[in-house]
Formats: structure tokens, sequence, C-alpha cells
């Protein structure tokens, strides 16, 4: 007779190969390049460019295109500097014959450039070419964990001690780098425009096109003036001349007073005062410390608030300027979604290393800025944050030809500056005053009702890209499909039912996972073991609800007790998470059967949760860190679980051997 104990039973094998997909694709997820990756080939000199076929994801589905490499030199005044990689996707255009390529150049800065879902809207005439910027794509980042840490440990982003521990966090970033053997003198616009002059030269174009927006206008302005001989035409949206990466308050409020006008007949908009300006004010001076237990953050309601006016329509949500301005009434539930908002977008918002680097050539503009007192309702949010309230210049090594494009040169390249009336990020004024007099073949187009780039990309779409491509084509400016844009202030989704959504969400979820626990509790309690199906559940998808309501739960505990610990730190995000998971694998564990005494599948369960969470965790990035953590958890607890019943079943089958055994001689010796 056979040992009554088995090890390997069918119910383990599917769970074990369950578990192995999900560990393999965790470790998939892990090994995974980011975004805008390459690599430095063995044996490549600089200027090698290696491409082959492939496709990119457009709006309009994927579409032909060569991805490749592109090596350079870190700094190209010291022949002896190491190579980095950039990389380059050339997008096939769709005619036989087409004209002079679109170099597409990214805003930020701190942003990639790599990532053109639009591209479809240009490539009937044209190839369009990303080339990635250093810094940010390639084999060469320069990622400041010192910064997003900062910022992810401070309640008030803009707070005075949040701007001292940003501006310390990018010293120590600046050192670390440098010590990890990167040359910081070689990530500077004019390194940046010689690596796209050069993806050009190896590419066999003659001349191209500059296809840029915001920030990326600046590249485009200093490519101009380092390599007139390379382009045809330029079109910049949301220009940003030299000396406006700093925001100056009295724009801001300008910016207030048109949206106040447009505002005032609108019933929808009107305020109880009748001025909108002065209702923001009042706000202002009257601001909420707290939504019920929910504290406030008014700094990081003002960061919110100065972003959220940049953009005019509801494109831009949660933060547009409409839903701006129904928070900044006074709806404290509104403000307090601001402040939530603001603490989880923005830490992370782009590449600190790049964002310094870059915007250093504004630096003696910073200075002046930060030398004088800023005030406004918004009280110079957005510039005291990036600039960390004005320690940037300090904190980051100066670029060896910083000063050369601090100030506005001539240029000959035919432009077209396209702006929005609305844009609080780039005022169109500031092209038509300090950009539009310096180009002699300059021509400029303001959008009523629009605000900035995401206006444009999104709205009146088939009169942007007649505008675009008939003057690529042809050098003619045709904006006479555009209509006048209204601005709706009654959005679908307001942040005050965002706030109440979100909070109901948190609660909701976090009373479901404790009530789950109490009733498998009280059934394993009155009944020694779940169903077969319920305990499969426990251990599946009912742990990881339970193990997201129990995150939920946490994150109501920091954001009203501890607002200054990142709810998606690991304590809070791995702790929330494997306890509740943990405990529902027990309950689903548990049968009178088990060979391991209930003890030891508890402290096995726990810990495999959070031995997984852990590992779970280091697998992805943001949103995507929290289903790896949930993974890890569930895949953790049971791993754990599985192994302790192999162990105490191995342990158990002697016995049950010479259990057998006995009863043999017992019926021989009763025969």
């Amino acid at each position: 007779m056979r040992p009554t104990t088995r090890i390997w039973t069918p119910g383990r094998i599917l769970a074990l190969l369950a578990i192995g997909i999900v560990i393999a694709g965790l470790a998939r997820q892990s090994l995974a390049h980011p975004a805008g990756w390459a690599k430095v080939p063995d044996g490549a000199r600089a200027g090698q460019l290696s491409l082959q076929r492939c496709t990119y994801p457009t709006e309009a589905g994927k579409v032909r295109a060569d991805c490749g490499t592109l090596v350079v030199r870190e700094n190209r005044a010291d022949p002896k500097s190491r190579l980095i990689a950039v990389p380059v996707t050339r997008i096939r255009s769709r005619s036989a014959h087409p004209g002079a390529p679109i170099f597409r150049l990214e805003g930020g800065p701190g942003r990639s450039n790599m990532d053109f879902p639009f591209a479809s809207r240009y490539i009937d005439g044209h190839d369009l070419v990303l080339v990635g910027y250093r810094g940010v794509d390639g084999s060469a980042r320069l990622d400041c964990p010192e910064v997003t840490d900062a910022r992810r440990h401070t309640a008030d982003l803009v707070s005075a001690s949040a701007l001292r521990a940003s501006a310390a966090g990018m010293r120590a970033c600046a050192s670390r780098l440098t010590a990890d053997g990167y040359d910081l003198a070689g990530y500077t616009l004019a390194e940046r425009v010689d690596d796209l002059d050069q993806a050009r030269a190896a590419l066999g174009y003659r001349k191209v096109d500059l296809l840029s927006e915001s920030f990326g206008t600046r590249v485009a302005l200093v490519y101009a003036w380092r390599h007139r001989q390379s382009i045809e035409r330029s079109v910049m949206i949301g220009a940003n001349p030299p000396g406006h990466f700093v925001w100056q308050p009295e724009q801001t409020a300008a910016q207030l007073r048109r949206y106040a006008t447009l505002c005032g007949p609108d019933p929808a908009c009107r305020t109880g005062s009748g001025d909108l300006v002065a209702s923001m004010q009042h706000t202002a001076t009257h601001f909420p410390k707290r939504w019920g237990p929910f504290p406030i953050h008014r700094g990081n309601a003002e960061l919110a608030a100065f972003f959220g006016l940049m953009d005019a329509s509801s494109d831009a949500a949660p933060i547009s300027a409409p839903m701006t301005i129904e928070a900044w009434r006074g709806d404290a539930s509104a403000l307090w979604f601001e402040s939530l908002a603001s603490a989880l977008l923005f830490p992370r918002a782009q590449v600190w290393g790049d964002s310094a680097a870059m915007g250093r050539i504004d630096v003696a503009t910073a200075a002046a800025h930060f030398g004088s007192a800023q005030g406004g309702v918004l009280r110079d949010a957005g510039s005291r944050f990036l600039w960390a309230g004005g320690e940037l210049a300090n904190a980051w090594p100066a670029g060896p030809d910083e000063q050369a494009y601090a100030r506005m040169r001539g240029s000959d390249v035919p432009t077209l500056l396209i702006g929005g009336a609305l844009d609080g990020a780039t005022p169109a004024e500031n092209a038509t005053k300090d950009l539009l007099p310096h180009l002699s073949h300059g021509r400029q187009v303001i959008l009523d009702g629009f605000g900035h780039t995401t206006d444009f990309w999104n709205q009146q779409v088939p009169a942007g890209n007649h505008l675009i491509n008939t003057y690529f084509d042809r050098g003619t400016v045709d904006a006479s499909r555009y209509v006048p844009q209204k601005i709706d202030f009654t959005p679908s989704l307001a942040q005050s039912t965002l706030a109440k959504d979100v909070v109901g969400a948190l609660v909701g979820l976090a009373l479901f996972a404790l009530a789950s626990l109490a009733w498998m509790a009280w059934r394993v309690r009155a009944r020694g073991r779940l169903g077969r199906v319920t305990r499969v559940l426990a251990r599946s998808v009912w742990a990881a609800m339970i193990g997201l309501g129990g995150w939920f739960a946490v994150t109501l505990f920091v954001v009203v007790v501890t607002p200054s610990v990142p709810v998606d730190a690991v304590v809070p995000l791995v702790g929330g998470m494997a306890v509740p998971v943990a405990l529902a694998s027990f309950f689903g564990w548990r049968v009178p059967t088990r060979s391991a005494p209930k003890a030891a599948g508890l402290a096995v369960a726990l810990a495999g949760a959070l031995v997984g969470g852990w590992l779970g965790l280091q697998c992805g990035a943001q949103l995507l860190a929290l289903l790896t953590t949930l993974a890890g958890t569930v895949a953790g607890a049971n791993l754990a679980l599985i192994a302790c019943d192999i162990a105490f079943d191995v342990k158990r089958r002697p016995a049950d051997a010479a259990l057998v055994v006995d009863r043999a001689t017992a019926v021989s010796l009763t025969v």
C-alpha cells in the first residue's frame, strides 16, 4: 500500500504554473528597457548610425519606420570623451517622392523626444524623424532620484523646506553623476542640436523642416543659429524665446483677466462677486486648510492651478483651466484634489537632471526674477517649483556655452509661430515682442480660445493639419479653416466631483477589504474552512482586491495623518497590500487536513507576501508599480504557502508510511 500523503497534487501543479506565469511576467517587466533606451554597439565610432525596419505606433495605427541608434561623443570639445548613444526613428512618408523631412522637437525640458502619436498627420508628403534627447533618451540619462525623493517626501512642494531639499537633491545628483563618469559639460542645448544635425547628415538629408513645441522651440532656435544651412522651414507651437523659462506673475495675472473677460457673460462661470479675479483672490486670502479630515496644502494647489491655466480645454484634464477656475472659487474639495494631484504627479514629472541642465540657459533671468519679491494669486508657484526657489542656479554646474544662447539673435529661417491666445505656459505676446522682430521671414498665427500645446494637438485638428502641412509644402500660411474656439466653463468632470470619487473609492474598497477578511475569519471559525471555489478566489482574484483595499486604507491614514510620507513608498505600499493579501491567502489555505500548523501557515503567508511585494515593487515604476507590487504579494503568499505544505508533507510521509505498514500488519494478523 502507498503512503496517503501526496506531494504533487493537481491543484499544487496548477497553482505553481499560475505563479510561474506571474513571476515570468514580473521578470520580463524588470528587464524591459525604458522608452527611448539605446546602447552603444560594440566597436562603434562617433557618428555611426545603425537602422533596421520597424513600425511606429501613431493615433492612426502602426506605420512603416526605421529604428536605430546614433553614436555621438558625450562632449565634442573633448576628443577623448566617451561615446553615448541616442535613439533615432525615421517614420517613412507615404509619398514616393517626399519633400524635406520633418524633425520633431518635444518640449519639457526633461521629457523624451521619442513619443509622438500625431506623426501620422504629417507623413503624406514628408518623412518624420525623431532623434532622442541626450540626457533623457538613450544610453545616458540624467536621472535624479535624489530630487524625486526630496519632492515626494514633502507635504507642500513649494514650501521653503521643500525647495531647500530640492536644491540639495540637485547638488547631490550632479555630484553622483560626475562620480559615475558623466561629463555634465556635454549636456547642453548646443550638444543636443549637434546631435540632430549629425543625425540629419547620417540619414543623407540635405535640409530638414523643424516641428517644435514649447521648450522644444528653444532647441529649434539654437539649431537655426548653429546650422542655418541645414534648415528649410520651421514651425514653432507655443514658442519659448530666451529668458522665458521663468514665468512672471504679472503674466499669470493677465491670463486670469483674459479668462475673467470670457467668464463674465457665461452664467455657468459667473461668480458671486461678478469678478473672477476678485473671487480667486478672496479664495487665496481665505484659503481653506482642510476638507473634512483631509489637509489641503496651499502650495500644491497653487502649483496645480498654475499648470492648469496653461491649457483651455478638457483635453488637459484633470487640471485644465476651466477645472482650475471652478476649484478656485473656494470649493475645498476641489482644492484638496489639486493638492493631492500635485503631490502624486509633479515629483516624477520630468527627468530632473535634464530639466536643470537645459533650464540653466535662462539663469540670468532667473537670478533677476528671484532677486525681487514675487506675488500674485498663485504666488509664483511654477517658477519656484522648477527653479527650487532660485537655487537651481547654484545647485547644478554651469554649461560651457549657456551664455552664448541666452539672448535672442536674428534668423532668416522661414518660421511660422503658432500660439494660443489663452496659453499660460508660453504666452503668445512673448513670441510677438521678443521673437518675431528677430525673424526676417517670420509669420505668426494666434488662435482664439486656444491654450498651450495640448489644445493645439487636440482641438480643430483638421485645421491644424492643414496649417502645418501647407506651410511645410509651399511656405504659405493658411489658418482660414479655424473658427473661434469657445471655452466650456462647465467641464463634464469637475475637480470637486473627482475629489468625492477618489475618497469614495478609497473608503469603499477599504471597507470591502475589511468586511471580506471579517467574513472569511467568521466562516473558517464556524465551519473550519471556506468552500472549494471560495478558497481558490481567496488566494487569487479576491486576494488582489483585498490587497488593493488594504493599500487604500493605508493611503487614507497617510493622507490625513502623515502627508509627508508618499503613499507609494515601500512601507505603505508593500505593507498595505501584503498584510491583507497574506490574511486572505491564509484563510483560503486553511483546511483541517493540512499537515502544517496554522501559525506556520500564517507566518509564511505574511513573509511571502512581504518579500513578493517588495520584489514586485522593483519591477515597475509609477502606476505600473502598483500592479507589479500587488501581483508580487499574491504570488509570494501563495508560493510560500505551497512550499510550507510541501515541507510539512515531506516531513509527514515517513509517519504515513509507518501507519500504512502497521495497518497492513494488523490486517494480516487478523486474517
